[in-house]
C-alpha cells in the first residue's frame, strides 16, 4: 500500500471520517499527485511513489499559483491544501516527515458565502403539503422532517438504525464527525411523521434484521444519493421556489433556532461543530433580527428614552 492508502484508511479507521469525506480527500491528494507530476486532471495516477518529506514549500506555492491560473476557485485550492496539510500531519506522526511544508500555504482569499435557508413559513407549509398515505411519500416526509427538527448532517441521517432513539422516543443518539456521538431532541412534527414511516417500512422490508431506519424499496439502506433526489423531486413537485438539498433543511434548522432562543452554545451542540466559530456564520444570516435582539437586550440601548429627559430638555 502507498502512503496515500494508508492514510486513507487511517482516516476511515482511527479518525471515523465517512465515505464522503475519505472520497473527498482522496480526490483531492490525487489531483495534487498528478500536478505534481505535470499531468492532465483526467491522467491515471502514476505507479511510481511520490516522496512526500522530499517536496520544499516553494513547490506547493508554485502549485497553488498554477491552480489558480488555471481557474480553480479559490474554495477549491483551499481544500486541496487542507488534504495535503492533514496528510502531511499523519507523515509527520508516523515518522515519515519532519515538517509539513504546506503549513503556512495560503490560498486566495475565498469569499465567505452565508449558509441558505429556507424562512420558517415556507417550510412549514411545504411540508405538510407532503402526503402520508403511502411507503414512499411517508419516508420521504419523515426523512425532510427530521432533518430539519433535529439538524442532521445527510451522513448521518442514512446511517441511523431503528434503535437509536432513546425512550420514550423523544431524544435521538447519533453519530458524527470524528465518531463523536451527541444526544439530539426530535420535534412532535418529526416523531409523528417517522411512527407514520414505521408502519409502512415493514412494506419493504426484505430482510428481518435490517436495522437501517430508512430503507429503499429494495429494502437496503438508503443511499444518500437518493435522499438528495427524493428532496429535489418534492421540491419541483410542490413548485418550492429554491433548490432543495439536505444542507439547507439543515442550514435552516440552525437559523430559526438561533433566532428564537438567541443561544449560539446550544445550537453549536446540536449541529456538532467541534468549534463556535463554525456556528457563528449563521449570525450573519439576519441582521434585521440581530438588530431587534439587541434593542430588547441591551441595558443601554434605549437609555433615552426610559431616561426622564432628554438632550433637548437642556
Amino acid at each position: 500500500m502507498t502512503e496515500l492508502d494508508n492514510y486513507l484508511h487511517y482516516l476511515s479507521s482511527q479518525r471515523g471520517y465517512s465515505t464522503h469525506t475519505i472520497k473527498n480527500y482522496q480526490r483531492q491528494l490525487k489531483a495534487i499527485i498528478r500536478s505534481l507530476n505535470h499531468q492532465p486532471p483526467s491522467a491515471e495516477i502514476p505507479s511510481i511513489t511520490i516522496n512526500w518529506a522530499d517536496i520544499p514549500a516553494a513547490e506547493i506555492q508554485h502549485q497553488v499559483s498554477r491552480w489558480h491560473q488555471q481557474g480553480l476557485s479559490a474554495r477549491s485550492i483551499a481544500t486541496r491544501l487542507s488534504a495535503l496539510r492533514g496528510l502531511y500531519v499523519y507523515l509527520i506522526k508516523q515518522g515519515l516527515c519532519k515538517v509539513n511544508p504546506a503549513k503556512h500555504i495560503r490560498a486566495p482569499k475565498v469569499e465567505k458565502r452565508l449558509p441558505k435557508q429556507i424562512d420558517a413559513e415556507s417550510l412549514s407549509v411545504f411540508l405538510e403539503q407532503i402526503p402520508q398515505h403511502s411507503a414512499i411519500a411517508s419516508r420521504d416526509r419523515a426523512i425532510m422532517e427530521l432533518f430539519y427538527s433535529s439538524g442532521l448532517r445527510l451522513s448521518e441521517l442514512i446511517s441511523l438504525n431503528t434503535n437509536q432513539f432513546t425512550q420514550p422516543f423523544e431524544m435521538l443518539r447519533v453519530t458524527g464527525k470524528g465518531s463523536k456521538q451527541r444526544d439530539l431532541p426530535v420535534g412532535k412534527k418529526a416523531l409523528a411523521a417517522i411512527t407514520i414511516w414505521l408502519n409502512y417500512r415493514q412494506d419493504f422490508l426484505k430482510n428481518p434484521d435490517e436495522k437501517a431506519l430508512f430503507i429503499s424499496s429494495r429494502g437496503a439502506r438508503i443511499s444518500s444519493r437518493t435522499v438528495q433526489q427524493r428532496l429535489n423531486y418534492w421540491a419541483k413537485k410542490l413548485a418550492l421556489p429554491s433548490h432543495l438539498h439536505p444542507h439547507k433543511l439543515r442550514h435552516s434548522c440552525a437559523t430559526h433556532l438561533l433566532e428564537n432562543s438567541e443561544n449560539l452554545r446550544a445550537v453549536q451542540e446540536l449541529l456538532g461543530h467541534a468549534s463556535l466559530s463554525t456556528t457563528q456564520v449563521y449570525t450573519h444570516v439576519d441582521f434585521n433580527h440581530l438588530a431587534k435582539i439587541y434593542d430588547k437586550a441591551h441595558p443601554r440601548a434605549h437609555q433615552l428614552e426610559d431616561s426622564e429627559q432628554s438632550i433637548e430638555d437642556y
